[in-house]
């Protein structure tokens, strides 16, 4: 059985998938395996906070990229996954 992911991890993956050069609410939707309601929950506390940032590239299209500030909590995000799986590894 799979165990639900924490908060933190949702905002880890969605800020992966939009640090290459952006991505739209689908493919952020589909490649971090989340419902829209999550989506436009997380989407806009990660626009709110300065981590992604919302740029209108066409009409209707809207593309979300990840800031400076995005890809150093991404960093961040990703050294405490990191150090807590090696912790659960120990148990």
């Amino acid at each position: 059985m799979q165990r639900r992911r924490s908060n933190i991890e949702i905002i880890g993956d969605m800020l992966r998938i939009g640090a290459n050069g952006g991505a739209g609410k689908t493919e952020i939707m589909y490649n971090a395996n989340m419902s829209y309601s999550q989506l436009q929950k997380y989407l806009s506390l990660l626009i709110n906070q300065g981590f992604i940032d919302r740029l209108q590239v066409g009409n209707p299209v809207i593309t979300y990229r990840v800031t400076e500030k995005g890809s150093n909590l991404l960093q961040s995000i990703d050294t405490l996954l990191d150090v807590l799986e090696f912790k659960n590894d120990n148990f």
